[in-house]
């Protein structure tokens, strides 16, 4: 037989008999234990059958017999998504196309009546039955909800073997608490929103949500969908190993919150845990733990609007030595421009800004805005994106 077809293998004797006296010893049979190592040229899987017979001599020297065969394993196939999105996102959806070449773009005519309610037309319909759809989403403000919510309904009653609704920025996220009688958590009520979307031929929706809020909303969605949880924090940390300075970085997280959602995936850098304070009616932010003195401190957190907390996290931790303050959201909402209160600091120093503020692409209104505009940098959620429709 071919020597060719097999992989080698290591075998270890498992409690042998006692050696006997004679000199001659003949062939026998005992219980082994196997490592097997595949040769590299080789795709595919070792099989070895219940009834393996291995021969050895007293020396521990194995010879394996037929009954060990290699089976060639089918590499997996890539599976094409049509992608649908909405208006806001069309920019993110053609970046997620170049990430690969099983996904393709399809359109959507949104228009309106009229009377201003939604006049939607998803194109060459029959074309999608029995493919893998997905709907890149923006919920950037309660008027264009209703409108994607009609799209995200309709998509898996076409037919379609499975669906996927990306939502990259959940937004009511931050409203999950009732901390009195008569507050509503309109948290829940979105994922119940999304929790009733019809379910395709292939199953359940899967929603895939980038950093959300709060970990214990995955709670809030029903049994018909499968949230998918993702996270932007690892394209952070990629941009953070091309700085000139990656050995000096320190993470800082604006509260105890922050702390929590994020520091095990940033376990590796030190950290620093600024809280607020607060004394009679005023708030203030200090530092917990750790000692910023003489490094470049990137303040992490899942998301911004005004963005009073991280410009007093800036001031306490440049009064204690930074030598440089950055900063990274997921989601840069800045409602009412407020992303201008963030100033670059040229080189100058930490006291007078920031030296990079990374936010995602997840809010493409905000995008539009800080584009180009120091110390603002976008980093693109595509490729993760990309990936995750492959699940």
């Amino acid at each position: 037989m071919a020597s060719s077809l097999y992989s080698p293998i290591r075998v270890r004797i498992l409690n042998p008999e006692p050696r006997p006296a004679f000199k001659t010893p003949k062939p026998r049979r005992f219980s082994v234990r196997s490592d097997l190592h595949t040769s590299p040229e080789l795709t595919g899987r070792l099989h070895l059958s219940h009834s393996v017979q291995i021969q050895a001599d007293l020396a521990g020297e194995a010879v394996v017999g037929p009954s060990v065969a290699f089976v060639p394993q089918p590499k997996r196939a890539r599976k094409n998504v049509l992608l649908f999105y909405c208006g806001e996102m069309e920019e993110l959806a053609k970046q997620v196309v170049r990430e690969s070449d099983s996904i393709e773009l399809r359109s959507i005519s949104w228009r309106k009546f009229e009377d201003g309610f939604p006049n939607l037309f998803i194109s060459n319909a029959h074309a999608i039955r029995g493919q893998h759809v997905a709907f890149l989403a923006s919920f950037s403000s309660p008027h264009v909800i209703f409108e994607q919510l009609s799209i995200i309904y309709s998509l898996p009653r076409l037919f379609v073997s499975s669906f996927t609704l990306v939502l990259p920025f959940f937004p009511t996220g931050s409203y999950e608490r009732m901390e009195d009688e008569g507050d509503v958590a309109t948290a829940f009520t979105l994922a119940r929103i999304l929790s009733n979307v019809p379910i395709s031929r292939g199953g359940p929706t899967s929603v895939v949500i980038f950093d959300i809020h709060a970990l214990q909303e995955r709670f809030y969605f029903g049994d018909y969908v499968l949230p998918c949880f993702e996270s932007g924090v690892p394209l952070l940390k990629n941009r953070l190993q091309q700085l000139p300075d990656s050995d000096n970085i320190s993470i800082a997280f604006p509260d105890d919150g922050a702390y929590k959602r994020f520091h095990k995936q940033l376990q590796h850098f030190p950290v620093i845990v600024c809280n607020k304070v607060r004394e009679g009616e005023k708030r203030f932010v200090r530092i917990k733990e750790g000692d910023p003195k003489g490094r470049h401190i990137v303040i992490v957190d899942d998301l911004v609007q005004s963005g009073g907390t991280l410009i007093e996290c800036q001031k306490v931790l440049a009064a204690h030595g930074a030598a440089k303050i950055s900063a990274y959201v997921t989601h840069g909402i800045f409602p009412n421009k407020s992303w201008q209160r963030f100033q670059y600091d040229n080189g100058v120093g930490p006291q007078n800004g920031l030296t990079h503020f990374w936010i995602t692409d997840s809010c493409p209104l905000t995008v539009k805005e800080v584009k180009n505009v120091p110390p603002f940098e976008i980093l693109s959620l595509a490729g993760s994106i990309a990936s995750t429709l492959q699940i």
